[in-house]
């Protein structure tokens, strides 16, 4: 038996430029594990801070029975300078500091509260976290990403609050410090909600709940279920689309053959007319019938459109934007047994030994997963590959074409839009057909014109990716640095189809297992003890 710990009861947002974000949201929260997913911009993180408290719904309301934390992202990135204070315990451990050597003063009391053995308490759950060897005067400086985020769970469960919600949590982390926070996020006992992309910290998840504009919808059971039940549902939505375009279209045709019926008794009777010895009263009698019995069947004919419409929208509401992403098959494959890039005996600047020495080639159907903790030169390997950057010793060959996007996207100028940059690259099929293109990539008429920049981290991703991959000379040699990072799910979905149409050599840096699982790899480069192992 579960027991409610937060309850939305027809809760609406509304931005500050009036516009609304969500509406009437009505939910129960309990004290299973619970991912929440949507779109990036569908107000997950929004939706976090009014259920924590820190925004006030513009109606209905948030019942909360208990105390609720919300963790928000980039932990470590705040203004925290020391392991205490990212714990959130600075403030208390000065105050004890103060006291201990001498004050007096009443604020002082009041800071510590009940809270006497913070030290201790502090000390165990750092101890917990796999981090005892730190100080709470350690600087936040010196943690990794990793560490920082464990650091400020750390801190969460010193509060012991009855709902803990994390935005973002594995953002970053490499694979040590997802597994550590996985451990630490099963061992929580109480209300638990995050926000996240990350399809394997979501598996450990006991319920997901997907924030879309149809408002909120609970899956019972972990991310593999969510996703099996979605697939069952986009696919009965997508019989559903085709069952109403082609009633449409049956529709139309009916109507447009009354139409043609209707025309054709006019026309006789306006030749019946001509030649007819019927009095005028007569005619004019029939004539005011055909009259009204056409508007009768424009209204019905009007009234049927609509309502065809009508079930058309709705059928297509029911299909997630990701659905209709399709790949323009892409070229760039080399010979399978073709090299198209070489590191012999390549000293690695800024890494350190023995990860700083690497050799490697790879030939023209190799897709390749570099693994390794972070700061052991991943990105920096990865630069050399490509030639961006010069190696300390040793040789690079590179006989083939390489793209090597990084995780900035620095190949997309932000000022520009998609469609003029993939026309610079493409030349040879022209701009209707490249339009074609992006628009089964998910990027429609107003993306592909809008300047890079503002585009979002999944559109940005597809543009960069199109602009590669669409080229009259596409790379033999694709180079990706954490692609995944910001994505949602369906532009993760969306991008395992783009990699897994793509037919040359590719080498991808990632932390994100499933996404490296789904991209059919042949070689895994990964970080060892005793240097760089290719298995």
């Amino acid at each position: 038996m579960t027991t409610t710990v937060l309850a939305l009861d027809r809760a609406s947002f509304v931005l500050p430029d009036g516009r609304n974000l969500f509406s009437d949201l009505t939910e129960q929260f309990d004290t299973r594990r619970t991912g929440l997913v949507g779109r990036n911009g569908a107000g997950k993180s929004v939706l976090a801070r009014l259920l924590a408290g820190e925004l006030e719904p513009a109606a209905g309301r948030c019942l909360r029975p208990g105390s609720v934390y919300y963790l928000a992202q980039h932990a470590g990135q705040g203004g925290a300078r020391t392991v205490a204070e990212l714990a959130g315990a600075g403030p208390v451990l000065a105050a004890l500091e103060r006291i201990e050597a001498g004050s007096l003063e009443p604020g002082d009391f009041e800071a510590v509260g009940e809270g006497w053995d913070i030290r201790q308490r502090l000390a165990q759950e750092l101890e917990r976290a796999g981090l005892g060897h730190l100080a709470p005067s350690t600087p936040v400086a010196s943690l990794s990403g990793g560490q920082a985020m464990r650091v400020a769970l750390a801190g969460a469960a010193l509060r012991d609050p009855d709902v803990l919600i994390l935005d973002e949590p594995s953002n970053h982390l490499d694979r040590a410090g997802r597994q550590a926070l996985a451990t630490q996020l099963l061992a929580w006992r109480k209300g638990l909600i995050v926000i996240s992309h990350d399809r394997e910290l979501l598996g450990i998840m006991e319920r997901i709940v997907e924030l879309s504009e149809q408002g909120l919808r609970s899956y019972g059971g972990d991310y593999a279920f969510y996703e099996a039940v979605r697939r069952q549902e986009q696919d009965s939505a997508a019989r559903q689309l085709e069952h109403a375009r082609l009633a449409l279209r049956r529709d139309e045709q009916e109507r447009r053959e009354q139409r043609e019926r209707q025309a054709r008794r006019q026309a006789q009777g306006k030749r019946e007319g001509k030649t007819a010895n019927q009095a005028a009263i007569l005619l004019g009698g029939r004539k005011e019938r055909s009259e009204g019995s056409t508007g009768r069947l424009r209204v019905q004919h009007e009234a049927a459109r609509e309502e065809g419409a009508r079930a058309l929208r709705e059928a297509a509401l029911q299909l997630r934007e990701d659905a209709a992403v399709r790949i323009h098959a892409a070229g760039g494959a080399a010979p399978a047994q073709r090299r198209v890039a070489l590191l012999e005996d390549v000293v690695l600047p800024f890494a350190r030994a023995p990860l700083d020495r690497v050799s490697l080639g790879v030939t023209g159907r190799q897709r390749i997963g570099i693994e390794g903790p972070n700061g052991c030169g991943k990105s920096t390997l990865l630069k050399v590959l490509g030639g961006v950057l010069a190696p300390l010793a040793g040789e690079v060959s590179l006989p083939a074409r390489v793209a090597w996007l990084d995780q900035q996207l620095g190949i997309l100028a932000p000022a520009r839009s998609t469609l003029d940059q993939l026309l610079e690259r493409n030349r040879s099929v022209g701009e209707d057909m490249l339009r074609t293109w992006l628009v089964q990539l998910g990027l429609d008429a107003d993306a592909v014109r809008r300047p890079s920049g503002l585009l979002s981290g999944g559109e940005r991703l597809k543009a960069a990716l199109a602009c590669v991959l669409y080229a009259d000379e596409p790379p033999e040699l694709l180079l990706l640095d954490e692609p995944g990072n910001h994505l949602d799910l369906p532009s993760l979905a969306a991008l395992e189809a783009m990699l897994n149409a793509y037919q040359g050599a590719l080498a991808v840096v990632s932390h994100d297992a499933v996404f490296l699982e789904r991209i059919g790899l042949t070689q895994r480069l990964r970080a060892a003890p005793d240097g760089w192992r290719l298995l």
